[in-house]
Order: C-alpha cells, then sequence, then structure tokens
C-alpha cells in the first residue's frame, strides 16, 4: 500500500513513469497534510484566550480533523487502485461481440469509480476545511501561519482532485452521471474557494 511507504519511497513512485500513483494520490496526501496542520492547531494546549468554549470547540474540532485526515489518507490508495481499475479494464480481451461488450462495460464502470473517488477527495477537504474555522478563530495565535497553510494546502488539494474529476467525465458514456458527478465536483469546488476567501481573503 502507498500508505505504508516512507516519504522518499512515495516521491520516488511519484516521480517514475508509471501511471499511479498519480495526481489523485498527491492530491489526497496534500488535502491529509493540510488537515493534519490545523488538527495540530486544534489540539495545542493553549487556545487564543484560554476561554472554555473555546477549548470545547477546538477539542470537537479536532476529533473531526482526524477522521477527515483519516479519510484523506485511505483516499491515496484508492484512487490509484481505481485508476489501475481502469487500465485493467482497457486492457481486457475484444476479439469478439461477446468480448467488446464486457470490455466496454467494464471501462465505464471503472471511469464511473476512478471520477468518484476524487470527488471524494474534494468533499473530504470541504469537511476539513469546515472543522479548521475553528483552529483559525480560536487557536493559539502563535500557530496562525499553520493553520494557514493548512487551509491552503486543502484548497489545493481540493482544485487538484477537480483536475482529476474533469479529465475523467470526458469518458463517461452515461450522460446523467456525468451531469450529477460534474455539478457535484463543482459544488463541492466552489465551497472549498469559498471557505478558503472566509479565512484568507
Amino acid at each position: 500500500m502507498l500508505i505504508d511507504r516512507t516519504l522518499p519511497s512515495f516521491l520516488d513512485a511519484l516521480s517514475s513513469a508509471d501511471p499511479t500513483p498519480g495526481g489523485g494520490s498527491a492530491a489526497a496526501l496534500v488535502g491529509a497534510t493540510g488537515a493534519a496542520l490545523l488538527a495540530m492547531v486544534a489540539g495545542m494546549p493553549k487556545t487564543r484566550t484560554n476561554a472554555i468554549t473555546e477549548r470545547e470547540a477546538l477539542d470537537q474540532a479536532h476529533t473531526e480533523l482526524m477522521a477527515v485526515r483519516e479519510t484523506l489518507v485511505a483516499l491515496i490508495d484508492r484512487d490509484a487502485a481505481a485508476y489501475d481499475l481502469v487500465v485493467a479494464a482497457f486492457r481486457k480481451p475484444k476479439a469478439t461481440d461477446e468480448d467488446r461488450v464486457a470490455r466496454k462495460a467494464a471501462i465505464q464502470d471503472a471511469t464511473r469509480v476512478a471520477t468518484e473517488v476524487p470527488v471524494e477527495t474534494i468533499e473530504a477537504c470541504v469537511d476539513a476545511m469546515r472543522a479548521g474555522l475553528a483552529p483559525i478563530a480560536h487557536g493559539n495565535p502563535s500557530a496562525a501561519s499553520d493553520g494557514k497553510v493548512g487551509f491552503r494546502l486543502l484548497l489545493a488539494a481540493a482544485l487538484s482532485a477537480k483536475d482529476n474529476v474533469d479529465i475523467n467525465l470526458g469518458g463517461l458514456t452515461d450522460v446523467s452521471l456525468q451531469t450529477r458527478l460534474r455539478e457535484e465536483s463543482e459544488q463541492l469546488a466552489a465551497q472549498a474557494v469559498a471557505l478558503h476567501a472566509e479565512v484568507l481573503g
């Protein structure tokens, strides 16, 4: 699994000519890093004013951010696996009419999965940004830059995952599915942009 690799090994895999891991896995990793930074700020013992309500809000945010971080970590491998499904589908035999029908169906199914996974990455990034509003508002002022970096990484991850959605949409022949995934990804990406603007302008 990719998540069990050392960081240099993972970067070597990204640098290789192999199609996986690719941009989708990288986006999920960046998102997980952003969520982790915001979790760090939320988990610090000192808050902005040390009010009890701040501590409660930060504790809740920390729990949510750690959960989203795990979701994004899982998406690193899920994205690579989804693309591997597409490659395997295109390699299916096409000697007979029956083969061609089965191959076409497999390609469509694999492309659907490869499109849905980065949509999940965008959604997870938005969830992390929502939870991250609390550490931005109530966290230790000394860690303000860490929180900002977390938001910048999450936006980059969300928009990068959107790029992966867009490129895969063209391979779908089901127009209703294509429309649904396009609209969902656009709405989620717009939310990520809005949340980033709320924090960083």
